[in-house]
């Protein structure tokens, strides 16, 4: 079969032709101004860029009575999956003035996938409050959570404040971490998952 030059537009699915060829998504981090996180997750929204803003809800409570207030994990800062394209329309939003770059970079910082999909697992699931921890904290022994709403979720065991806890790690922001018993913990030696 002899394909000719027009005929090979006709054989490659749309998603493949025009506007996307070779525009790859990465998840960057939008620095913004305080206390505009959420307006402007909703604005990224409604131009159809996706975005992540981490928000974990916390039961604040007084002499009198308890609330459920959401708060941003991350003050000042906004995940944005973007194409290059994207990318400059993000920054056209008077909230945002520039992404997070590495020490001595020029280009904006990526966060790789996967550290994505686990911090995102770990918001979503985690019944525990999520703490972040900015200091360096030493390589932790990889284990996998396999009991509770957790369970699936691959990470570190590290030590914060004297108290165990599992950690994902994020390029450039530090550790999530979170409190989950040992018991609910597995340690994984070249993908070999052994019981505590």
């Amino acid at each position: 079969m002899i394909i000719s030059k027009n005929d090979d537009q006709n054989l490659l699915p749309t998603t493949v032709i025009g506007r996307s060829v070779a525009r790859s998504k990465r998840w960057l981090v939008a620095v913004v101004r305080i206390y505009h996180e959420k307006k402007t997750s909703e604005r990224l929204t409604k131009m159809g860029i996706e975005n992540f803003l981490p928000i974990q809800q916390e039961v604040h409570k007084w002499s009198d009575r308890r609330k459920v207030v959401d708060r941003v994990l991350l003050p000042m800062m906004i995940f944005v999956h973007v194409d290059p394209q994207e990318q400059k329309e993000v920054l056209t939003l008077s909230a945002i003035s520039r992404y997070m770059v590495l020490r001595g970079e020029s280009t904006p910082a990526v966060i790789p996938d996967q550290q994505m999909l686990r911090f995102k697992f770990m918001l979503d699931y985690s019944d525990e409050t999520i703490s972040m921890s900015t200091s360096p904290l030493a390589p932790g022994e990889k284990v996998r959570v396999i009991k509770g709403p957790l369970a699936g979720l691959e990470g570190e065991l590290v030590n914060v404040d004297g108290k165990s806890k599992v950690a994902v790690r994020l390029t450039m922001l530090g550790c999530a971490c979170v409190d989950i018993p040992v018991r609910c913990i597995y340690k994984i030696y070249q993908n070999v998952y052994l019981s505590e």
